[in-house]
Parts: C-alpha cells; sequence; structure tokens
C-alpha cells in the first residue's frame, strides 16, 4: 500500500510502499477514506517534537474510513462498516480513566504517533473506541471530527465549561480555534474572536463569532476585549500554543474568569501570580476528547448543528501531501483532508 513515511524532521517525508497492516484479535483494519492535516503533524516534521515511535513512523491522526477486516474478538464493527478513529485511543484500566478521563489516560495511544497512523491507504487500529459513523454524516469530511472537532468540544464543553450568556474570547481561528468559536456559540456564548489573518477572522464570524478583532491593529487585545465586555471576559480560550497569547488571554478576564489553554506549547510562560489568588481566576488545560463524548457530538453533526462541511476548504491526493502542508503555512486552508 502507499504511505506517507517520517524519516524524522532532517529527512521528512516520504511517499512508499510498505505491507498493508496486520490486524491482532482485538483491532480492525480500515481503508482509510480521508485523513485530516493537522499542525500536530506539521511540529513532527518541522518542529522537532518527537513522536513516541522513533521514525520510520506513518503519519495522521484524524481519520475516517470502511472497516476492511475485524479481529476474532470483536463483535461490534462489521466488515463494511463506516467508520470515525478517534486520535487518542484509550486503556480503560488507569485511574484517569476509572475516574472518567479517558482523555488524559495514563496509557494513551495516539495514532500517527505512538503507532503508524492513516496518511496511508489502510490503518490498523485497536477496536475498542472506533466508533460506527451515521449516514447523514459524510465520510470524507468526518475525518476532522477526530480532533478538529472533538478536541474543541471537550474544550468548550467540559474545561471552559461555556453557558448560555457567558462571553468567551477566543484566541486563534484556525481549524481547532475555528470550532471552539462555533461550539462556543452554539452552548450560548458571546464570543469575541481574535486573530492576526483577515481571512481567518472572516471565517470567524461564518461560524459564530459576534465580534472580531485583528491583534496587529490594536494595542492591547484584553484593553479591546474589556471595552466590549464592560470588564473582561467570562472565559478565555487560548487554541493557538504561544505563550505571549496565552498571557494575553488571560488578561483579557473579568474578576472570577476563567482561562482554558487548548494550545500546546513548550515554553514557560508569565503571569502574575497574585491576579490568580486575588481575582479568583481559574486556569484549566484541555486535552484531546473522552470517548463518551462523540455520541452527543455526533448527533449535533447528525442533527445540523456543526457545520462539518464548509471547514474543508482543500482536498489532496497522497501524493501531494506536501502541498497540504504548505497551504496550511499560508493560512489560505481552514482544514485540509488527504484521500489515500
Amino acid at each position: 500500500m502507499k504511505a506517507a513515511v517520517f524519516h524524522g524532521s532532517e529527512k521528512g517525508l516520504k511517499i512508499e510502499d510498505i505491507p498493508v497492516p496486520r490486524i491482532t484479535d482485538d483491532q480492525i483494519l480500515v481503508k482509510v477514506a480521508a485523513c485530516g492535516v493537522c499542525h500536530t503533524d506539521l511540529h513532527y516534521i518541522e518542529h522537532g517534537v518527537p513522536t513516541f515511535k522513533k521514525p520510520p513512523i506513518v503519519l495522521g491522526h484524524e481519520a475516517s474510513g470502511i472497516v476492511e477486516q475485524i479481529g476474532a474478538r470483536v463483535s461490534h464493527l462489521k466488515p463494511g462498516q463506516r467508520v470515525l478513529i478517534p486520535a487518542v485511543l484509550t486503556c480503560g484500566r488507569c485511574t484517569a480513566c476509572r475516574q472518567g478521563r479517558e482523555n488524559i489516560c495514563a496509557n494513551m495511544q495516539m495514532l500517527g504517533n505512538h503507532f503508524d497512523g492513516a496518511y496511508a491507504e489502510y490503518v490498523a487500529v485497536p477496536a475498542k473506541d472506533v466508533l460506527a459513523l451515521p449516514d447523514a454524516i459524510p465520510l470524507e469530511e468526518a475525518a476532522i471530527i477526530a480532533d478538529a472537532i472533538s478536541t474543541p468540544y471537550h474544550a468548550v464543553k467540559n474545561r471552559a465549561q461555556v453557558k448560555p450568556g457567558d462571553t468567551v474570547v477566543i484566541f486563534g481561528c484556525g481549524g481547532v480555534g475555528i470550532n471552539a468559536i462555533q461550539l462556543a456559540a452554539a452552548a450560548g456564548g458571546y464570543v469575541i474572536a481574535v486573530d492576526i489573518n483577515e481571512r481567518k477572522l472572516a471565517w470567524a464570524s461564518e461560524f459564530g463569532a459576534a465580534r472580531t478583532i485583528n491583534a496587529t491593529q490594536v494595542e492591547r487585545v484584553s484593553k479591546e476585549v474589556k471595552k466590549l465586555t464592560a470588564g473582561g471576559a467570562d472565559i478565555a480560550m487560548e487554541v493557538i500554543g504561544n505563550p505571549r497569547t496565552i498571557e494575553e488571554a488571560f488578561e483579557c478576564l473579568r474578576v472570577g474568569g476563567r482561562l482554558c489553554v487548548v494550545g500546546y506549547t513548550h515554553e514557560a510562560i508569565s503571569i502574575v501570580a497574585g491576579k490568580i489568588m486575588f481575582k479568583e481566576v481559574e486556569i484549566v488545560g484541555s486535552l484531546g476528547c473522552r470517548p463518551v463524548d462523540y455520541v452527543p457530538l455526533l448527533r449535533m453533526i447528525e442533527q445540523g448543528r456543526i457545520d462539518l462541511k464548509r471547514q474543508v476548504t482543500h482536498r489532496f491526493p497522497l501524493g501531494e501531501i506536501e502541498r497540504a502542508f504548505a497551504v496550511m503555512k499560508e493560512g489560505v486552508a481552514l482544514r485540509s483532508i488527504v484521500l489515500p
């Protein structure tokens, strides 16, 4: 089969012929319909972030497809079934899993990180957390549910805890940020979107932002937010992974507000600890999505309450995967998918 194999940051990706994976009794083999192109993969390719499995490894963690083969102990799925593969698979046994926080499972396995991913014609995955897709959800576009939609769903619902009437400022209007915007708006929030790209800010308005701020055109974003909200936002979400924007998101909060950090950075941030105490501010992180949350999420998409199809602005065959990363870096794609 054809696959985009990552050989390390110096050598990058290469399209190669590799064997079709063999499955164990608890796994399924999926013929990949589509795989979303994510900044996480770019971190591996260009920014030196290591994968858990040392290269060579097939990247790609936002996947949908058709079940080709099932293991001997798999009973809830069958060949020919349309499926969504969650980006992170859980053990179900550790303390976090037992407490219902499977998204921070001590033994989590991430597609395209711990084992070969879905930038390939076929992928072998544990069957436990794989979900059957409702017929009303288009198969190819469904790929981005696995991360670009599920991650902000968990962030908005469980970590930021957006409620009707909350003012929510969201930093970053990329693939994950756009869904944080439309999910926060769907939850009843008054959303203020922040970015430096006018195209992305226009998308933010289309997907539910009540106001937008171009950070390059104001003295301080926090000052603008405080003007718009009469003192500060109830909730700030950072969906970029930049220390400066995390700090600025913190400054946007009202007394008693909540900061939810969704973007990843390995760098330190500088926040005045006294403000956390004196203003009784909460700071929470958000990682991935719990398996239990996929069911209501899929229902929302099936009911049309989340716009899925319009988010996929670019499609590429596997052999043109480098172009997919190029348009992402240029900021002209909302979400791209690769079609193996």
